[in-house]
């Protein structure tokens, strides 16, 4: 595999993101990223420092798609729900070493600019932090069950919805 200059970072970030998903941040080292991403066993060491760099920078990708993602979804409390569920189910990788600080360089400078970022949209969707931080827990929570298989089905937002609405006095 080649990559073009400014492309190799971001091919080990995704390399990174399938290999957590598929065996859990445990299973990563430098030398198996190395051969995931098709390059030279130095070239992880060279770009990230050490594995706590490398997951450092699948977090923050983390949590500037999950920005995004509650982004598109507006400021709708029970539609920020579902996409957060969503995120966390089509991005298992990142998910996994978000909120794990024992595994990330915290004094990052990119991370905690991306963990603002969805710390802010998150926040922006009802002025109580009281009930921010428990809709967050329960959308959060789900999406861990269902990530182990505790709970199953066909559609994880259709699962997810009834739910989250129970969050949602107005949603129904």
């Amino acid at each position: 595999m080649s990559y073009h200059h400014g492309d190799l970072r971001r091919a080990m970030t995704a390399a990174a993101a399938t290999a957590v998903a598929e065996q859990g941040p445990a299973g990563l080292s430098l030398r198996e990223l190395a051969r995931l991403a098709g390059v030279s066993h130095a070239a992880p060491a060279h770009h990230f420092g050490d594995k706590a760099g490398v997951l450092t920078a699948v977090a923050t990708e983390g949590f500037t798609l999950l920005a995004a993602a509650l982004g598109k979804a507006g400021d709708d409390l029970l539609a920020s729900g579902i996409a957060y569920v969503r995120f966390a189910v089509d991005h298992p990788g990142h998910f996994a070493v978000m909120f794990d600080r024992s595994l990330l360089h915290g004094d990052d400078v990119d991370l905690r600019a991306a963990e603002q970022a969805a710390s802010e949209a998150l926040a922006g969707l009802t002025p109580d932090a009281d009930a921010a931080r428990a809709a967050w827990s329960v959308a959060h929570g789900f999406a861990s069950l269902w990530l182990s298989g505790a709970i199953t089905g066909p559609d994880v937002e259709a699962a997810a919805d009834p739910v989250l609405r129970r969050l949602v006095p107005t949603a129904g």
